[in-house]
């Protein structure tokens, strides 16, 4: 009810609750669509379009100087935004930022912020205008492509939205809070936009996941890593997901054996120094002794780019402290989606086909609009010049009739009544000038006339057909991608929790050396290319004093890695998870990621893909002991301190470990020069956790080796003082399992004790390794077949302080593949293994390794010593 009062105007009751809640959503639906939202349809808010499009309308184009921004912003808040100019100098200033748009759309000269968060300048010092990409927001602004409406004062007017000729709400992005309601839209690639708005033109029914299939995720400007797809599918699905983004950071060796984590990107939205930022996060929890392993920080970023170099203390595993980094500071960070955008004027959570289906219709609406503008201009054009052409035709009575008028006006009439040409023909046909009337200007007019008359064909054209309009927009979004599209920033992983680490790393041959004191390292095999042969070098490796290469092989970068230890445990690691290092580096001791005791060393290695590969292991003790288990037994998940692979007394270690199946032959070879030689079914299958049974009799020597013989394949022994020899297995009768052995080759004080022997075949090479790291290769057919008792002949030379300490089997790369399937490439027992050929080039070549010299009296070949060839006990 109405109530009149004095004066005029009336008194309306209402209650104060009806009256803040209607206040209170005129309000809301005021900073919602008015200033915190984006139109779904060019991405912009408010003040982003009132920013550009008083840009264009001064010309500031990217061809033009640059102007200050306090022009400009007094030009926005003057004509179209009222709302204070630091608002207008922010969106200003984050729209020429390239850390914070993925596609700026200002072009800023002067200090506009840096990823530091240090400020911009005063908007007095700095100067903008316009990208080439902005233009394309702005493009065809003049031909009524979209609506205006009045600016706050009502004198001007103003567009509501632009034509935006490529989706800028999913190319750049936007975030904003409104009331009771908020927006955060990831920047994406514009390649990949354009591509997935061109899938959904073809297929209207597209799902998420094809859109996917061209779209694979956020695109930031800053880069980083998004971890997993699972929330970027819930984004584009149903508007809302959580991406996971990380730093990029590396691992670099450094000075004196140390490492450090270089950071080079950040995730978006992250700043790196200043208060607050990731630096000072990092100090602090240093500081705080929650990263102790971190010795020192720096900032060497430059305007190459981004470089934050965390150093570590020495002996520290880089992963761990990368994790560390992740779990406590922004190097990890959580973007959350919500693709909220102003649809006709309501807001609504949008998946990604809905933004783009909507941003096709503007696209749709602006092409038909632009295109009815254009028709009616072509046919306004046509009229005059049909006019002209009449007027051509009859030149002389025209002129005639001009001359006789009285006036402007009476010649006009004059000139409808007699040609029956409309009003604006004949005003037309009175401004031509007389150049116009030459016959070369008339004939650039019939040209104009059939050329304005076909492109009229052509607009009629496409506004009748909708096929047309589909294909202009896949044209002129193909042309905006192809001139300002560029490769994707950010790199998508799979999630550590649902997809396998080994989706991101290629299963290629991995060589892998571990030295006698413990340092290991992997490099991929083609990191050693073919050279010659180098001769004598000084030695590369960085290895203490006394240290060797004691295992050398080859394997998949996919493939287990079971660590066998002297005490009888076994720890497992995937080759990739190992430490690549270079080639000349010592690479990492191995009690930095296994769990290794005091006075634990790894014995034996071997590589596995899924424990298919043999049906047990047979494992050597040096006491002698042999036990035989079912390799599937160690298919089991091994704690971070191992498992026992077998139980081993305290005086006694592990010596070897091997594949075998079923009617495969054991041989062990004591220090002694003794060997045994019997079926592995002599050994009962046992548990993992067990002891074995006896293998051999030492009495008070010891085991030097093990391995599997066959009657084809060749014994070969090396003394310590470099001399050896390579017998027929079929030499070496069968014994049963615990006998003292045979003899295996005649020992003597010059030659020394028994340094090494391995299973070999004569189409072959070795690789000799000395206990100072001096490597020599030979190919098998090149040392001696002797009898089983023979003493051998020179197989390395050896100077006065070195020993003989491994001698390894080497495969060309063109067979390691071959070797590998029939089951050469050695388990990796110590003082054993199989080595590329061109890899052990490599080394020689590059100083990795030292070439040993040799005897050229007393070489491979020559003439072995005898001594009687007297048997041990069986």
């Amino acid at each position: 009810m109405a109530i009149d009062v004095i004066g005029g105007g009336n008194i309306e009751p209402r209650t104060l609750e009806d009256e803040m809640r209607t206040a209170y959503l005129d309000y809301a639906m005021s900073v919602i669509v008015g200033r915190a939202l984006p139109d779904v349809r060019d991405g912009l808010k408010p003040v982003h379009r009132r920013v550009l499009y008083a840009m264009g309308e001064a010309g500031l184009g990217p061809t033009r100087p640059y102007v200050k921004c306090a022009r400009i912003v007094g030009d926005v808040m003057g004509s179209y935004h009222p709302h204070g100019d630091s608002a207008i100098y922010d969106t200003l200033v984050r729209m020429a930022q390239d850390f914070s748009l993925r596609y700026p759309l200002v072009d800023g000269q002067g200090n506009f912020g840096s990823v530091d968060d240090d400020p911009a300048a005063a908007m007095r010092y700095t100067e903008a205008r316009l990208t080439r990409l902005a233009m394309e927001m702005l493009r065809d602004l003049d031909m009524d492509t979209v609506d205006f409406t009045p600016n706050y004062d009502g004198s001007k007017q103003e567009p509501v939205v632009l034509p935006a000729r490529f989706p800028n709400l999913l190319v750049n992005g936007s975030s904003g809070i409104a009331v009771g309601m908020a927006t955060n839209i990831p920047p994406h690639n514009l390649r990949e936009v354009v591509n997935a708005v061109v899938a959904f033109i073809d297929d209207q029914d597209i799902s998420a996941e094809q859109l996917m299939s061209h779209v694979s995720g956020p695109d930031f400007p800053t880069g980083g890593i998004i971890m997993g797809r699972q929330g970027i599918r819930d984004a584009y699905e149903t508007g809302r997901g959580r991406v996971r983004v990380r730093a990029r950071a590396g691992v670099e060796e450094i000075h004196q054996g140390k490492d450090a984590i270089i950071v080079t990107e950040l995730p978006y939205g992250v700043k790196k120094g200043g208060e607050g930022g990731l630096i000072q996060k990092i100090a602090d929890l240093v500081h705080e002794k929650k990263i102790p392993e971190i010795s020192d920080l720096r900032d060497e970023s430059d305007r190459h780019g981004m470089r934050l170099v965390i150093e570590l203390k020495r002996g520290v595993e880089p992963k761990i402290v990368l994790n560390k980094l992740y779990k406590h500071t922004p190097m990890q960070s959580t973007f959350g989606v919500n693709t909220v955008a102003l649809v006709d004027g309501v807001p609504r959570t949008l998946s990604l086909r809905e933004v783009i289906q909507a941003y096709v219709a503007h696209q749709r609406e602006v092409i038909v609009r632009r295109s009815k503008f254009e028709l009616a201009q072509k046919e306004a054009r046509l009229h005059i010049l049909e006019g002209y052409l009449i007027a051509l035709d009859h030149l002389d009575e025209v002129i005639e009739l001009i001359r006789a008028s009285r006036d402007r006006d009476t010649a006009r009439t004059a000139l409808i009544e007699r040609f029956g040409l409309s009003v604006v023909q004949a005003s037309a046909i009175l401004d031509l000038r007389l150049s116009q009337l030459t016959a070369l200007e008339s004939d650039s007019i019939k040209q104009e006339h059939a050329d304005v008359a076909e492109r009229i064909r052509e607009l009629r054209e496409l506004l009748g057909d909708e096929s047309k309009v589909a294909a202009l927009i896949k044209e002129e979004l193909a042309e905006v991608a192809e001139q300002f599209g560029d490769e994707r920033r950010t790199y998508i992983a799979p999630s550590e929790d649902d997809l396998d680490l080994e989706d991101l790393i290629p299963d290629q041959p991995t060589v892998i050396t571990i030295t006698k004191t413990g340092y290991i390292k992997r490099l991929p095999l083609d990191t050693y290319r073919k050279q010659r042969r180098g001769g004598v070098g000084v030695t590369g490796m960085d290895m203490k004093d006394g240290d060797y290469i004691e295992h050398l092989f080859v394997c998949s970068s996919h493939d287990y890695l079971l660590f066998f230890s002297n005490r009888g445990k076994v720890y497992r690691s995937k080759v990739y998870e190992l430490p690549e290092a270079q080639r000349t580096a010592k690479g990492r001791a191995l009690v930095n990621f296994l769990p290794l005791r005091e006075n634990e060393r790894i014995q034996a290695v071997l590589s596995t893909r899924d424990y298919s590969e043999a049906d047990h292991l047979i494992f050597a003790t040096r006491k002698g002991v042999v036990k035989k288990t079912e390799f599937e037994r160690y298919n089991t998940p091994i704690k971070a301190d191992g498992i026992i692979a077998i139980a081993i007394r305290e005086d006694d270690e592990l010596v070897a470990v091997r594949r075998v199946d079923e009617g495969d032959e054991v041989i062990m070879v004591s220090r002694a020069g003794l060997a045994v030689r019997f079926e592995e079914g002599d050994a009962r299958a046992m548990g993992r956790d067990t002891g074995g049974v006896r293998g051999m009799d030492v009495g008070d020597g010891e085991v030097i080796a093990m391995d599997v013989a066959r009657d084809e394949m060749e014994l070969l022994v090396v003394t310590e003082n470099g001399y050896g020899k390579r017998t027929q297995i079929d030499q070496y009768r069968k014994t049963s399992r615990g006998a003292k052995g045979v003899k295996t080759i005649g020992l003597t004080d010059k030659k020394g004790g028994l340094a090494g022997a391995l299973v070999v075949r004569p189409h072959q090479e070795l690789v000799f390794i000395s206990q100072n790291g001096l490597v020599q290769r030979t190919g098998v057919r090149g040392i001696s077949q002797q009898g089983r008792a023979a003493t051998g002949v020179r197989v390395m030379g050896i100077r006065d302080d070195d020993r003989v300490s491994a001698v390894a089997l080497v495969v060309e790369n063109d067979q390691t593949e071959a070797a590998a399937e029939a089951g050469e490439l050695v388990e990796g027992s110590a003082g054993a293994g199989v080595v590329p050929g061109d890899v052990v080039d490599e080394m020689l070549a590059s100083g990795e390794a030292q070439e040993a010299p040799t005897s050229e009296q007393d070489g491979p070949g020559a003439p072995p010593e005898k001594l009687d060839e007297g048997d041990g006990s069986a």
